[in-house]
């Protein structure tokens, strides 16, 4: 598991490489969860994401969008919000990093990390003789 901590708000990652939705050597899936959780004093809005992507040959590319999976949830004090997406890449393995922009109920605007994580499937690991 992954984590990063902005401001209270604390973010977790748990990909999955997902054989069964990969196409041998053309394209590799992964899932990944992740929690967010407010352990601050205010309430907070999820409003945009940003992604960076990176294969194992070094092909980068960012989405920009607003919210995740179609929400923008809003967290009170101690609440969690979960959801779980998916990237596929043309290679056996790659990275993504990535940041929420989240508000405060009385609109001040600040940018969370979301941590580096690692995508690997069987495929990418190499043995050493």
């Amino acid at each position: 598991m992954y984590r990063a901590v902005t401001r209270h708000i604390e973010v977790t990652v748990e990909p999955n490489f997902m054989p069964e939705r990969s196409v041998a050597e053309r394209e590799y899936f992964w899932s990944y969860t992740i929690v967010i959780t407010n352990t601050g004093p205010e309430t907070v809005q999820l409003r945009t994401r940003h992604w960076i992507i990176t294969d194992a040959v070094g092909h980068r590319e960012e989405v920009r969008g607003e919210g995740v999976v179609g929400e923008q949830p809003r967290l009170g004090p101690g609440e969690t919000f979960k959801y779980t997406s998916g990237v596929p890449l043309s290679t056996a393995s790659g990275f993504m990093a990535g940041s929420y922009q989240m508000v405060t109920d009385s609109g001040e605007r600040f940018d969370i990390e979301v941590p580096t994580f690692s995508l690997d499937s069987p495929d990418a690991r190499r043995t050493l003789n």
